[in-house]
């Protein structure tokens, strides 16, 4: 079901600060006609850090309804503390919601044994289908290999998006890991086709924001094996890949997306700020260029 592109979708949001609902159903329309393969909603992409509570929940939901059951919505419900991960996990029971994407605790960086017993408690909590997230450079704790290994024993434990940027886990875990079904999702678009080269099933996707058409054309043929035209996608998506990252995410993918007409203003919560000025004038260059190559 979470194989190919996955968005990492942004939250738009008006001039004051609000979610923007216009935008969101924009964007929600523009990844179903583009065959985006499914939306994480509200994760690191989408401000999670900076929105309410009451904000995170309203805003999945609203992401629900108006994907119509078109696309599988996948929320973020992770959180540095185990019961407020269960919490948020259970507001989605019964919701039409098609996983959970649960993060490692942040800031108080939990040992393995941590790490474990806190997913473990998760998953006895609650029926809904949970993906492990493991990206260390935000979070300063790794999930290591016997530690999925032994969380894919749960059987609403159904993947993981490995965002550590070590492409050598991607074998170690599919090996390691004795459920065949095991989804092993990259977290990375610079190196999201290799880790389909190497057996992994997909991307959670920055740059999927503003080229769904591509990424998804891109994974699917990296995952039936044509990586010729796959790599030929990839070569002008990869200035996106990088450039998107000049500032923290998702500040550069925020002003991409407004610049592009696909939500209608670039507002950002702090303590994240807008793009800077030599930023704007480098990346819009860039988008430029690769809207050029799409369109000959």
């Amino acid at each position: 079901m979470f194989k190919g592109s996955i968005v990492a979708l942004i939250t738009p949001m008006d001039e004051k600060g609000k979610i923007c609902k216009q935008s969101l159903k924009k964007l929600i329309l523009y990844h179903i006609k583009n065959k985006t393969n499914a939306i994480v909603s509200v994760g690191t992409t989408g401000e999670s850090s900076t929105l309410s509570k009451k904000e995170h929940i309203n805003l999945v939901m609203r992401t629900i309804d108006l994907s119509e059951g078109k696309i599988p919505i996948i929320a973020g419900t992770g959180s540095n503390s185990t019961s407020e991960s269960i919490s948020m996990t259970q507001k989605f029971e019964n919701s039409g919601i098609s996983a959970c994407l649960s993060v490692t605790p942040y800031y108080n960086r939990p040992t393995q044994k941590g790490l474990y017993l806190h997913f473990k408690e998760i998953s006895k909590n609650t029926n809904l289908p949970q993906i492990l997230y493991n990206v260390p450079i935000r979070t300063g704790c790794n999930l290591h290999i016997d530690t999925i290994a032994k969380l894919s024993k749960y059987k609403n434990i159904i993947g993981i998006k490995e965002a550590s940027g070590d492409l050598s886990k991607v074998q170690k875990i599919i090996n390691s890991v004795k459920n065949k079904y095991f989804l092993v999702i990259s977290g990375d678009d610079e190196t999201a086709l290799d880790f389909i080269k190497l057996g992994g099933h997909g991307v959670i996707s920055v740059t999927a924001n503003i080229a769904a058409k591509e990424m998804y054309e891109m994974c699917t043929l990296a995952l039936k094996k044509d990586f010729i035209r796959a790599e030929i996608i990839n070569s002008y998506l990869n200035p996106l890949h990088k450039n998107l990252f000049l500032e923290p995410n998702p500040i550069p993918i925020k002003w991409a997306s407004k610049i592009l007409g696909l939500i209608n203003y670039s507002t950002i919560r702090l303590p994240l700020t807008n793009l800077s000025k030599k930023n704007k004038i480098l990346l819009k260059k860039i988008i430029n260029n690769f809207l050029c190559i799409k369109n000959n």
